[in-house]
Order: structure tokens, then sequence, then C-alpha cells
């Protein structure tokens, strides 16, 4: 019988304590993907004066965080539905559309296909090309849009490729769904970490497409996971108002509520953030170049994923050196169409990126 090992994903810090002697608190996660910068700064310097909030029930509506969400992101706050992170808005999504098939653009996020199974929806994935880079080919995924799918799921940048869509071929994609009656909903987590990210949200779109949803949290970019804040976007109003009818009351405590405010108006912070992914981004990748044994994908997002090339290591091999080392990357291996030859890592601090490219190298170059 085949001993299948464990994997570990960015939130299982306490399984990998327990499987390696390592205390939680020595571990750097590389595979969480969060802002290595940690939470705002006026969020540090000034929750505390607001701790009160605790003591009353928060707006029902949320209408101060939502007006703070659509200044923060060029909308109206009308098109914007707040949820217990982004998990709870993509569960929330599925049970009002309740799709009887679903594509998924992938490899990808294993929550889309989670929260369809329970709706007992059937889930298939569209498949992105190693040898296209991960890069999304439009001509095929809307040739592939048949009548009978209801629903088409896709993350842009994608977790695990770190590729993206850029808004003009999201018009031609919406535009075939629409032909087709096919909604969309847009995981747009990592859309921040972007480069261009004005150029490649399709939150503008909402304002002419009805069959789009846009989902966004605070787990990632503004490293508050433990908040559980996430946010949608949509210019179909009836169908919000539908969501928000299956939504239980308060999903978003007060803290929470007042904590989202005061990070979105972060502007130093949001600079400070987009500067050190941006820079890291770049200055890795051309560390990466002169490894002949790895193969990366261009990153858009705030990590990469790698291939290795060498036959007699695998992506176990490369993750018990460096957790070993206090660091933690992802084993991406249990994605679909993946297997034990790729990786990812996310971009931390540059003395951290330094301690694990140091790792990665000494374990391919030996």
């Amino acid at each position: 019988m085949i001993e299948h090992k464990e994997h570990f994903h960015g939130s299982d810090l306490e399984k990998i304590e327990a499987a390696y002697g390592i205390k939680k608190e020595d571990i750097t996660s590389f595979s969480a993907n969060v802002n290595p910068l940690g939470i705002s700064y006026k969020l540090r310097e000034g929750l505390m004066e607001h701790i009160d909030a605790i003591t009353s029930y928060p707006d029902r509506e949320y209408t101060s965080l939502r007006k703070c969400i659509a200044e923060y992101t060029g909308t109206d706050y009308r098109n914007i539905l707040v949820g217990n992170g982004s998990t709870e808005l993509i569960s929330l999504v599925i049970q009002l559309k309740h799709p009887k098939k679903a594509l998924i653009v992938g490899p990808t996020y294993s929550e889309y296909e989670h929260e369809l199974s329970l709706e007992g929806g059937r889930s298939h994935y569209f498949r992105l090309k190693e040898s296209d880079d991960f890069k999304l080919n439009i001509d095929e995924l809307t040739q592939a849009l048949d009548r009978d799918i209801d629903l088409l799921v896709l993350c842009n940048p994608n977790n695990p490729t770190s590729s993206q869509i850029d808004r003009q071929s999201m018009r031609i994609i919406l535009d075939t769904c629409k032909e087709k009656g096919i909604f969309v909903m847009v995981d747009e987590t990592y859309v921040e970490f972007s480069e261009k990210a004005d150029e490649i949200t399709s939150i503008p779109l909402t304002n002419y497409y009805n069959n789009i949803i846009i989902l966004r949290g605070i787990s990632k970019f503004f490293a508050a996971p433990g908040l559980r804040l996430g946010y949608a976007i949509c210019g179909n109003h009836q169908l919000l108002q539908d969501i928000d009818s299956k939504k239980n009351p308060w999903t978003i405590n007060s803290l929470a509520a007042v904590a989202g405010e005061i990070m979105f108006q972060d502007k130093e912070y949001i600079h400070d953030t987009k500067e050190l992914i941006s820079s890291e981004r770049r200055r890795i990748c051309s560390i990466l170049d002169k490894c002949p044994n790895i193969k990366y994908y261009p990153p858009h997002g705030n990590f990469i994923l790698v291939r290795i090339l060498r036959d007699d290591v695998t992506s176990m091999d490369l993750f018990e050196a460096a957790i070993r080392k206090g660091l933690m990357i992802r084993d991406c291996s249990t994605f679909p169409f993946l297997d034990n030859k790729y990786i990812r890592f996310c971009f931390m601090n540059p003395a951290d990126n330094d301690a694990l490219l140091d790792v990665l190298f000494e374990q391919l170059n030996k």
C-alpha cells in the first residue's frame, strides 16, 4: 500500500508544528500569500481607540464600510455587499445561482469546487496549459463555453499560477457568456498586488454587464485573515439583494467593520505594499533566471509558481528542506493538473526571500 504524505496549506501551522517539531511562531510562511508588512499602519495605531465598538451591534447595512470600500475600489457603494470573508460570499453566490454545471479555469483554488459539490453541482475544468505558461487562451475558452454551462469561475490573478487576464479579454468572455446565459464569478483576491491592477480589475465592467460578480477580501493584501472581511461588487442590484437575503445578519462584527474602514484609507500602507511586492517580484525573477534547474511562470500576484526540472528532486523534497529551516512553501502537487514538480511561494521581506532562495538553490544545485 502506498503511504500518502500529508500536504500542508498556508493556514496549517499547527499541523506543521506537530509533524516537524517546529513552533508555529518560528515558521515564516511563504505558503499563505499574506502581505509581509503585516496589518495596516493606521489600524495598528488606531484600533484600540475604537474598542468600544464591540458594545454595539454593527449597522445592519454596513453603509459607512461600504462607502469606504467604494472609494477604495472606484465604484458606487450600492454595488457592494460585504460578507464574512470572500469564502462566505463564494458560498452564497453558488447557493443562489445553484448551477447544475460549472466551468472552473484551473488549476486554481479548491474552494470553488468544494462549494459547488455542496450544492450538488458538477464541476468541469478548463485547463490552463503549461506550454502557454498557464496564460488563459481566450479563443479556446470561448469555444468551450457550452450553453449547458451555468457558471464560469475565474480567479484573476490566478492562484497558484499567478497568471492574469486583462480587461479586454474579460469583455470577450463576458460577451460570450451573456450570449449563452452563463453567469461569471471572478475572484480578485490578488488583483491589488498586480503591477497593473487598475487595468486588470473587472470592477469597471460591472457598470455594463449584469452577469458578473467580483469577490475580494482583506486576508492577503491587508494581511488580516483573522478579521474575516470580504466584499462583492456587482452592478446587478437585484442579485445583490437576493444574496443579501440569504445571509445571516451581522456576519461581520463591529470591530472588523471599523478596522475595514481604517485600512481602506491607509494610503501610505497601500503604496508601500505595492512598492515592496513589485520590487521583490522583479528581483526574485532576476535571481531565478540564473538557476538552470527550474522554470518559473511570469508572476502577477504576490507569489510565483515554479517547476522543478531535475528528475531526482520533488516538490516534497524542497518543502521538507525549507520547513526544517523554518520556511514554509507550498507543495503544489494537490492542485488539479499539477504534479510533484511544482512549488509555489509568496514574496516576503528581502531578507526572508534570500533565506528561502538559499535553501532552494542548495537543494537544486547540489
